[in-house]
């Protein structure tokens, strides 16, 4: 795996910042790894046109390396669904050989994971690694709060229907208190 990874730390120091954030890391002189810290192994068969499901708890960044030993299995990514294929995902990688994800820390816990078998190859032979990344502090207090590309963060825009329920409360309150200060003075 060590040989696999150096080729990808020198494709890494010539990609743009943002996107540094997405390979594995290398490991430093002393030969200790410098930002992931392995989660899980998992190793498995899936069949042509076949789903398998894996769950995520953890939370946190995630980074999911997998490879097809024999086949070639795609990797799906939900967390709207337990069960996410080619139809229903919001990340993907679909490519012949190594697959690699990354899932936000602000998803939704639990995340569904779908492994999918191509059909080109009667089995698939897949290995995923599951890597925490430790570089992403968890601040419960960012949640919701969204980065721009410039680094500003935004706050994240509200629905017209929570908008429409905060104005009727509001006008509710202010009515009653009206009605009050009528009966009060009248």
């Amino acid at each position: 795996m060590k040989t696999l990874l150096r080729p990808l730390l020198l494709l890494l120091l010539l990609l743009p910042g943002p996107a540094r954030g997405l390979l594995p890391p290398g490991e430093d002189e002393e030969g200790q790894a410098q930002e992931l810290v392995l989660l899980h192994v998992v190793q498995g068969h899936i069949g042509a046109g076949n789903y398998s499901y894996l769950r995520l708890n953890h939370d946190g960044r995630i980074v999911l390396l997998m490879r097809s030993l024999k086949g070639d299995a795609d990797l799906y990514v939900s967390d709207k669904t337990l069960r996410p294929s080619f139809d229903t995902y919001k990340l993907q990688s679909t490519t012949c050989g190594q697959d690699l994800l990354v899932v936000p820390g602000d998803f939704v816990r639990p995340v569904g994971i779908g492994i999918y078998g191509h059909p080109s190859y009667m089995e698939s032979e897949f290995e995923m690694r599951v890597f925490y990344d430790q570089t992403v502090a968890l601040d419960p207090f960012e949640r919701n709060l969204s980065e721009d590309p410039d680094g500003s963060k935004k706050f994240p825009q509200g629905s017209e229907e929570d908008f429409q329920e905060e104005e009727s409360i509001f006008w509710t309150i202010l009515i009653g208190l009206l009605k009050i200060i009528v009966e009060i003075l009248f």
